[in-house]
């Protein structure tokens, strides 16, 4: 039987969770209500341990220089504004117009409604770097040869995606059509690129780096509508906040996690062309 029990009472049930599970107490006094895990009280406590100690982690460097990020620090960092790359090939240029249509979509679709837009774009841009993995770990085990590192760092990808919907998620209440409209958007694009990816490696990894490029476009155009008041500009959602993943500041606004997303997106266009050269 599996029962929900957060990570403090934890501490209370399992015998050796104090020193084993958790070395540092800090970690749990800082923990809320709602993290809340299903544990089997049968599990070793080192399964127990991984699952608990298991924190997503950025992978821009200035998101995890282990102080908290500055509203100075977030105005300076290089979001790729420029660096577009011109489709030249077939497969690129195939990539790229798919890229153009797909937004189509959302900007007909919801209009000026920002956060859903950012829902819906995280939904879908968090699975090419799953699909990606998933494939070339299939393909390490059908050769028997290493992946050096490339399975790790699409899955990395994929989860800092993942935890991009989390934050939206703190902004808003999506409803139940805007729901199924996700699952529908995300089943047909999950197996399309998982097509695309077996014929064309490199023609999928361009269509990810176009689309993140279209993602630093979007965050910019509600960077814009902040500016000029159409868009409240409030307190950051908390999970932004401190260690939670972003390592932000207390005060920090709304306006700089759009800011911190686009900069993201951007480094995520240019790991996109390097993986672009990989076999």
């Amino acid at each position: 039987m599996i029962r929900t029990i957060t990570q403090t009472s934890l501490l209370k049930t399992l015998p050796l969770a104090r020193t084993v599970v958790f070395p540092s107490l800090t970690a749990c006094r800082t923990l809320t209500t709602h993290q809340k895990l299903n544990i089997n009280p049968d599990m070793p406590i080192t399964m127990v341990r991984e699952v608990l100690d298991s924190k997503p982690v950025p992978m821009c460097e200035e998101f995890i220089a282990g102080n908290r990020l500055t509203t100075e620090t977030l105005e300076n960092i290089d979001f790729g504004e420029g660096k577009h790359r011109k489709p030249k090939t077939l497969g690129d240029k195939g990539a790229y117009y798919t890229v153009k249509f797909l937004r189509l979509l959302p900007d007909t679709y919801f209009g000026k409604d920002h956060y859903m837009r950012a829902v819906m774009l995280e939904t879908i841009a968090a699975v090419p770097g799953m699909v990606g993995a998933m494939l070339r770990h299939m393909k390490s085990l059908r050769r028997m040869t290493e992946d050096h590192g490339w399975i790790s760092h699409l899955l990395h990808e994929a989860e800092n995606e993942r935890m991009h919907l989390m934050t939206w998620m703190k902004c808003l209440k999506p409803s139940m059509w805007n729901r199924l409209l996700v699952l529908g958007a995300q089943g047909i694009f999950f197996n399309a690129y998982f097509a695309l990816y077996l014929v064309s490696p490199k023609t999928a990894h361009r269509m990810c780096g176009y689309l993140e490029e279209e993602a630093v476009i979007s965050y910019t155009h509600f960077l814009q509508d902040i500016d000029n008041g159409i868009i409240k500009n409030g307190p950051a959602p908390k999970i932004a906040i401190g260690k939670s993943f972003f390592f932000l500041e207390e005060d920090t606004m709304l306006n700089f996690i759009f800011r911190l997303l686009q900069s993201a997106s951007g480094s995520y266009y240019s790991r996109r062309c390097t993986c672009c050269s990989c076999r």
